[in-house]
């Protein structure tokens, strides 16, 4: 193997990996699927590759494929709500200069790309990729390939091994079990931030009222503790009911510290338990208020982001 076929990879990784995760949600399963295709790019003979971004796109998204057929089967038992693993995207660990959606991991710089539009940035949201669990595996590739990279219908079709018109049937089903579209996430980051510190400051007062003023009517929280810790088991929705189970969660929760930080490309708030995060709470934010919560609290899913959030 030369530098030039690792260079060729390496130059490909951050897509790659941005795919690997959009399809998955889970971070380490991306980076398996990832070095599975590194490992048949190794051996693969390069002058029957004639566009190798393309190719390994297709080795990826298939990888990903067989890996979400049996996550599907695992996530049909999960005990309660199941969310994507958060991946802290504000800024790389060190306070090091790096590009939207990068930080440090083990091998380097992970990168979610491309996230150079807000379609692009809202395709790694906790809210879209939880919705996304709603999606047949092909439709979800198909949805991924079309929205966050811009793949035609005949590339997709070439991925998959699907006709144009089936990348097309597919790509509709996709919007159609998604819904309309929500508003994109745009607020300037000292809007939200404020938005969620008053957030913040009512449940650690334990402030009804003040929780209900930064709530939509029709909020819906979900939280995900893997049942290994304790989380509601389905959806809360309403204003009310959204206040009084942060607040009872708040009231539980052990002495420790919070902090905002962007998750996912969305606000986010942090809590650390003697340095250990023990709750990611990404926000979508509507029309100034929060309009949806997902709350991770499941210890497994927290590693990554423990590793790597500033």
């Amino acid at each position: 193997m030369t530098a030039t076929t690792v260079e060729e990879f390496e130059a490909q990784r951050p897509s790659l990996m941005g795919l690997a995760y959009r399809m998955l949600g889970e971070v380490h399963e991306a980076e398996d699927a990832v070095q599975d295709a590194y490992l048949r790019w190794r051996t693969a003979d390069r002058d029957r590759i004639e566009a190798p971004r393309a190719w390994l796109a297709k080795v990826v998204t298939n990888l990903c494929l067989n890996r979400l057929s049996s996550a599907r089967a695992r996530r049909e038992t999960y005990p309660g709500p199941w969310l994507p693993e958060p991946v802290p995207t504000g800024a790389r660990r060190s306070g090091a200069a790096g590009p939207a959606g990068a930080v440090a991991s083990a091998g380097g710089v992970l990168t979610l790309g491309p996230l150079e539009t807000v379609e692009q940035r809202d395709s790694i949201s906790l809210a879209l990729l939880t919705l996304m669990e709603r999606l047949t595996p092909p439709e979800r590739a198909v949805f991924v390939l079309r929205e966050a990279f811009s793949h035609t219908h005949r590339e997709i079709a070439e991925i998959l091994g699907v006709t144009e018109a089936g990348s097309r049937r597919l790509h509709h089903r996709a919007r159609q079990r998604l819904g309309e579209p929500r508003p994109r996430f745009e607020t300037e980051p000292g809007q939200w931030q404020r938005l969620v510190e008053r957030f913040l400051a009512a449940a650690a007062d334990g402030d009804v009222a003040g929780l209900e003023a930064v709530l939509a009517a029709d909020v819906t929280a979900w939280s995900d503790g893997g049942g290994r810790v304790s989380a509601a088991r389905r959806p809360i929705i309403g204003r009310d009911r959204v206040a009084r189970f942060i607040l009872g969660l708040a009231a539980g929760q052990v002495a420790g510290d919070a902090a905002i930080e962007e998750v996912n490309c969305a606000p986010a708030l942090i809590y650390r338990v003697e340095g250990v995060v023990v709750l990611v709470t990404a926000f979508e934010i509507t029309d100034g208020r929060i309009s949806a919560l997902h709350m991770v609290l499941n210890p497994g899913k927290l590693a990554f982001a423990a590793e790597y959030l500033p």
